[in-house]
């Protein structure tokens, strides 16, 4: 499977020039080429893989990490089982100097078993990491709270596409990547497999993207057709927006990727998954007809202009309809528990 589209690649951008507002503007994927190629990390992978693993291993505070093994026939794809009754990979708490040492036993091994540290919070188990491998938040945006920033860590490894809910800048620092991208309207070409369980905590597109079954998944074609790749060097990062579905290859014996995710919604929001959930109990299973009315019920109250419906009603009488803030959505929530336990 090859695509040919290959992401925007913009050149020249500094750690501390990073184009926020165009970034947020476009919501479209876009390469920054080269942007933490001066990070300590990435200049000691560039030397070798063991220099890196010995600076990482230099900032672990001693804390454990959750690390997926797998045998060396998953080839660093980290999915279901045959008959999807589980994973094929365990998942374990371990030393994080213990699964770095891991890694480095079999740099020179062309079948190693498949060792994958996801998606951890970076300053929790690699204190000080930051100092020398950062970026600058300093758009307006972000007043309210700086990104999370969470690093993983393994040998050659798929993800396989899922989409997640905030905006996500990667940073490959260290071995290479590649992203394959789907916008979020492709969800119905993708196929998603379960939500619970999942490989990594959202449900994932079920087509092997290295082999596709187009009889048993053919509206994967149509997928393609939206499809764009972006291949990262070292030093190189990728910008996406919230809910675009991505595959994330890594090719390299070490691999090393530190990203910053952040959402421009306030916080005291609620959780939209949530809302997914709570659908899936009280509405999908309902008559067609009440279906279609409900939708029409949501395109207006959720989907549309959210000046509408409360556009002919005084202030005083706008209750839930009104702008949220967070006192709003504390009583919401304590009236949602109060309804969900009775």
């Amino acid at each position: 499977m090859e695509i040919q589209r290959k992401t925007k690649v913009i050149d020249g951008v500094c750690p501390d020039s990073i184009p926020w507002q165009s970034l947020m503007e476009d919501c479209q994927p876009v390469v920054l080429k080269g942007l933490a190629r001066n990070w300590a990390l990435c200049r000691a992978g560039k030397k070798s893989a063991q220099e890196a693993i010995n600076y990482l291993k230099s900032f672990h505070n001693g804390k454990t990490v959750s690390a997926y093994q797998g045998a060396p026939d998953i080839k660093g794809k980290y999915f279901y089982n045959k008959d999807i009754s589980g994973l094929n990979f365990d998942n374990h708490r371990i030393l994080l100097d213990q699964v770095l040492d891991r890694i480095g036993e079999y740099l020179e091994n062309d079948n190693p078993p498949s060792i994958y540290v996801g998606s951890t919070t970076l300053d929790a188990c690699l204190p000080g990491l930051r100092a020398e491998n950062d970026l600058v938040f300093d758009d307006p945006m972000f007043e309210s709270g700086a990104p999370l920033t969470s690093i993983w860590i393994g040998n050659r490894s798929i993800a396989s596409a899922h989409y997640d809910a905030p905006n996500n800048l990667a940073c490959c620092v260290a071995g290479k990547r590649r992203f394959t991208l789907f916008p979020p309207d492709q969800i119905d070409n993708l196929y998603p497999g379960p939500l619970e369980p999942t490989p990594g905590g959202q449900a994932v597109s079920m087509v092997d993207f290295s082999n596709p079954d187009f009889d048993q998944y053919p509206r994967f074609r149509e997928a393609l057709a939206s499809a764009q790749v972006a291949d990262l060097e070292p030093g190189d990062a990728v910008f996406y927006p919230s809910l675009w579905w991505h595959q994330v290859e890594a090719f390299s014996p070490f691999n090393v990727l530190i990203n910053y995710w952040w959402s421009t919604s306030p916080q005291y929001l609620g959780t939209p998954m949530n809302v997914l959930y709570h659908a899936l109990m009280s509405l999908r299973d309902r008559p067609e007809h009440e279906r279609a009315g409900w939708k029409h019920i949501f395109d207006y109250y959720i989907f549309g202009d959210p000046e509408r419906p409360r556009a002919h009603l005084p202030a005083h009488a706008e209750g839930a309809l009104g702008k949220m803030d967070d006192m709003k959505v504390r009583q919401l929530r304590a009236m949602l528990l109060h309804k969900l336990n009775r």
